[in-house]
C-alpha cells in the first residue's frame, strides 16, 4: 500500500499538465505501482485536488457506501452523484510522468501556474501555491489540536 509524505512543487503547463514530482514516482516504483493508474477530483474538505491510487480510492468510496444506500434512498443518491461527480482516472505519460489534468478541475481549484504537492498519507493533495500557504493551520492552533486530540486516547 502506498503512502505519500512530503512536499513539492511544480507548474502546469499550456496543455493542463503537470508533471508527478519525483519523490511520489520514487514511492510509487518502490511499492511496485509504476505503471500506475491514478483517480483525481476536487476535494470535498479544501480548495484543491485529491490524487489517489485507484486501490485507496476504491477503499474510500466503499467506505463512503458503508453508511449510504444510493439505490433505495433518493437523499444518498443525489449525495453518491454529487461525491463521483468530476472523478477522473489519470495515467502518468512516459518517462516524465505527466498527468494531464481536465481543465474543469483546475477551474474549480483556481490552479492555473504554480502548485504545491502535498503528501498527507492516503492521498497527494495538489494545491494553487498561494491557496495551499493562505490555509495552513498556524503552528499555535495545530499544537493546541494535537494536545486535545492526543487526550482523546
Amino acid at each position: 500500500m502506498v503512502r505519500f509524505f512530503g512536499k513539492a512543487t511544480g507548474k502546469v503547463d499550456d496543455k493542463g499538465r503537470i508533471v508527478l514530482p519525483a519523490i511520489y514516482r520514487d514511492i510509487m516504483a518502490r511499492e511496485g505501482e509504476s505503471d500506475l493508474t491514478l483517480v483525481i477530483k476536487k476535494s470535498v474538505q479544501g480548495n484543491c485536488l485529491n490524487l489517489f491510487t485507484v486501490e485507496e480510492w476504491s477503499k474510500r468510496t466503499d467506505k463512503v457506501l458503508e453508511g449510504i444506500d444510493p439505490e433505495l434512498n433518493p437523499e444518498h443518491a443525489e449525495f453518491w452523484s454529487k461525491f463521483n461527480d468530476g472523478v477522473y482516472y489519470v495515467v502518468p505519460d512516459g518517462k516524465l510522468a505527466r498527468l494531464n489534468i481536465p481543465s474543469e478541475l483546475l477551474e474549480q481549484t483556481g490552479i492555473t501556474k504554480d502548485v504545491v504537492f502535498a503528501g498527507v498519507g492516503y492521498k497527494i493533495e495538489i494545491w494553487a501555491k498561494e491557496a495551499r500557504e493562505a490555509l495552513l493551520m498556524p503552528d499555535d492552533r495545530f499544537k493546541s489540536t494535537a494536545i486535545r486530540l492526543s487526550e482523546k486516547k
